[in-house]
């Protein structure tokens, strides 16, 4: 069995929870898809939108 380097790190994490704290935001948790990506998760359970989000990165999205 090889082993393979994380898609994600700790500090990854450690990181995005920070900065949504820094934007004002609670966040309750995080998760990690299968993909490597972070989704920061808050009181109501639904990632919220960066107040600066793009709404095109939603219809780039595969």
């Amino acid at each position: 069995m090889s082993t393979r380097a994380a898609r994600f790190k700790q500090a990854d994490a450690t990181r995005a929870l920070r900065a949504a704290v820094a934007a004002g935001l609670k966040p309750s948790g995080y998760r990690i898809d299968p993909a490597g990506a972070i989704v920061v998760m808050f009181a109501d359970g639904a990632p919220r939108k960066a107040a600066n989000s793009n709404p095109w990165d939603e219809e780039l999205q595969p």
